[in-house]
């Protein structure tokens, strides 16, 4: 069993004295498992759910869980075209689940409805989908990324000059590398389906430069001498500033070229951005492509320097 879905040490030492008639079934630990998959990513198919929680295995399997969970009314899910089921947490389901280790401090958004559901999919199917792409990537390579290590919508406070005043990033990925030596990687990831300009993608470096250079200072206080020596914000949550990683998907492969490209000129164009892709690297791929080949493979433009396409460990 991986890490993330360890049950905790006092649990593990009441249920051995209690005897072997109180031990979880593996169908228990499938439906905690998929319950916490859909407490973190919020909506997942039917076939998503079977790549996060049996791979491998017997698809039934996936489907008989996620259906013993509905008749116990901790989830739900609504349906998209083809028949393709969708589950998320019912608000039953996102109250058991809120106490559990491996989600605590992790703010739980469930959708209300099979309507509200629905009007999500979209975005959230695609997310899951490049999460999907690393996670099978992973195993190939014997990596350490489980499928709790993509936590979505992860925001942070900008400081206040006039502009958007938080930096929520589509999900910050945990990845540890293991060969050919141990390397550990955290990336902002932002998904792009073409249904914003590519201006306003492009705009998006600007609030992670925004944030690479943001020092809180106390409310009423000027800026000191000691002010300036104070933790930076993002040093609060990282050791060391993520890289950032776009996604894109939902156009044709000209169209997706050209947003990348805009995506290098505002790098270029733009001296907040250009002195980010100075200390943190960049990167753009088309989703298609990271399912295909895997992201470690060469499908990565950097936005800085180069345009020669690479892994996203070596942008």
């Amino acid at each position: 069993m991986s890490p993330e879905f360890d049950t905790d040490a006092s649990e593990i030492e009441s249920m051995d004295d209690a005897g072997p008639e109180l031990q979880p079934s593996t169908e228990d630990t499938a439906a905690h498992r998929a319950m916490a998959l859909l407490a973190q990513h919020r909506l997942v198919t039917t076939p998503q759910m079977h790549q996060l929680l049996n791979p491998g295995n017997l698809r039934t399997r996936t489907s008989n869980v996620l259906s013993a969970l509905r008749e116990d009314k901790l989830v739900s899910y609504t349906v998209l075209s083809g028949r393709l089921r969708a589950w998320f947490l019912t608000a039953r389901g996102a109250r058991i689940a809120a106490g559990w280790p491996e989600l605590r401090g992790r703010a739980l958004r469930q959708p209300a409805s099979a309507t509200e559901a629905s009007l999500r999919a979209a975005h959230t199917l695609t997310a899951v989908r490049a999460h999907l792409a690393f996670l099978a990537d992973a195993r190939r390579r014997g990596d350490e990324y489980g499928p709790l290590d993509w936590v979505p919508e992860i925001g942070h406070r900008l400081p206040d000059t006039g502009g958007e005043d938080k930096l929520v990033a589509d999900a910050v990925l945990h990845y540890t590398a293991v060969a050919p030596r141990r390397l550990q990687y955290r990336a902002f990831t932002e998904i792009d389906r073409a249904t914003m300009s590519s201006e306003r993608l492009a705009r998006k470096l600007i609030s992670y430069a925004r944030f690479h250079d943001y020092t809180p200072q106390p409310v009423g206080r000027r800026g000191t001498v000691a002010d300036q020596a104070a933790m930076l914000a993002w040093q609060r949550f990282y050791p060391r500033f993520p890289r950032v990683l776009f996604i894109l998907t939902g156009a044709s492969a000209p169209s997706l070229k050209r947003r990348i490209d805009d995506l290098r000129a505002m790098t270029a164009g733009h001296p907040l951005v250009t002195q980010l892709a100075g200390q943190v690297k960049l990167g753009a791929a088309v989703l298609e492509d990271l399912e295909e080949h895997g992201p470690s493979s060469a499908v990565w433009t950097p936005l800085a320097g180069p345009a020669d396409r690479r892994s996203w460990m070596d942008l």
